[in-house]
């Protein structure tokens, strides 16, 4: 478990939250307004999904994540999404995706080998590339696909995790 603070936009405070690895029925049905079916991803093979959820709010997902290990040496973000309640500005909790990204990125310290330790990468859609580039300091490398790198990296996760490697 990794503890976390998320940001309640209506009070203006921080509050304790966690990142755990999820189970199936941790996991949303796109019926509560996700974009993706998580349940239906869950069952990919070679993937981890973990979720960001409030110490003392642990069924109400606040946000998702999925990462899996290419070619036994580089971490790849497969999928992230924040839960409908916290999209916008009409959001309830903020930090939610950063949070998720920086884990990601400390996991890409853990498992990332040879000269992919410490890389994040991920597709990023059209839309958002300029959102990755700006709030996350992430790179486009060819087409949609983007990455984070090392010292970026630890930048995110001191910043959203506190955490020093």
């Amino acid at each position: 478990m990794m503890n976390i603070r998320l940001l309640d936009v209506e009070t203006n405070q921080q509050v304790p939250a966690a990142i755990v690895r999820a189970s199936w029925h941790d996991l949303p049905l796109n019926i509560e307004g996700w974009n993706f079916s998580w349940r239906r991803l869950f069952r990919t093979e070679g993937t981890e999904i973990y979720k960001v959820s409030l110490l003392e709010q642990v069924v109400q997902v606040q946000g998702l994540l999925m990462l899996s290990v290419m070619n036994n040496e580089m971490v790849y973000m497969n999928m992230i999404e924040v839960a409908p309640q916290n999209v916008g500005v009409d959001g309830r909790y903020d930090n939610v995706a950063g949070c998720l990204i920086a884990y990601g990125c400390m996991r890409a310290f853990e498992a990332g080998k040879n000269n992919y330790e410490g890389y994040l990468t991920f597709e990023s859609k059209t839309e958002l590339i300029e959102l990755y580039e700006c709030k996350y300091g992430a790179k486009l490398a060819a087409g949609q696909r983007m990455f984070i790198d090392p010292a970026q990296s630890l930048h995110l996760i001191d910043k959203y995790l506190d955490l020093k490697l």
